[in-house]
């Protein structure tokens, strides 16, 4: 197991965490809110953003303006059964989602999911940690890598791993930043 495959893995997990806090609502309109919505399109659950054009002409609003009108009930459906809280409102070619300020109920709400997507990162980051160590400790009963060797090894990747889920814990506290801030 070579030490920069495992970086990379875990940086992939990074991303992955951040991409999901980017769906989190802030009180902000922001397009990467809609990034999880999935539609129905002829029988296959497409992306939504492969089936409209999104814009944010202001701060508290979401134009989505779908490429094919016949799709827009399907769009306001499938906007309608999200977790994202937002009602769709059709006016026959555009469909726009008002974003209200969040309440601070809600806004902690918004932190506890974040805590939760933060700790499936981590998650992640520890299956990857438990992979390597597995692998190494196979090298080692094998012979094929020595007892110190294989300490040193384990040693590294557990800096590794703790460097990767500081990082994730970094960015959650970035993110409750931005969801508390009024």
């Amino acid at each position: 197991m070579k030490l920069v495959e495992l970086e990379d893995n875990m940086k992939k997990s990074i991303e992955a965490t951040q991409r999901s806090f980017n769906t989190i609502r802030t009180g902000r309109a922001n397009a990467s809110l809609l990034d999880r919505i999935t539609v129905e399109y002829y029988g296959t659950e497409t992306p939504l953003n492969q089936l409209a054009n999104i814009s944010i002409p202001d701060a508290s609003s979401i134009n989505i303006l779908p490429y094919d009108k016949s799709s827009m009930g399907a769009i306001e459906k499938a906007i309608s059964l999200s977790d994202i809280g937002l009602n769709p409102n059709n006016d026959g070619k555009v469909i726009r989602l008002n974003i209200p300020p969040l309440t601070e109920e809600r806004r902690k709400e918004m932190v506890k999911l974040a805590g939760k997507l933060a700790e499936e990162g981590k998650v992640a980051i520890r299956n990857i940690r438990r992979d390597s160590i597995d692998l190494i400790r196979k090298q080692e009963k094998t012979n094929d890598i020595s007892e110190d060797e294989s300490r040193d090894l384990q040693n590294e990747i557990q800096k590794i791993t703790d460097r990767f889920t500081a990082r994730i814990d970094d960015l959650l506290k970035i993110k409750e930043k931005d969801i508390m801030t009024v």
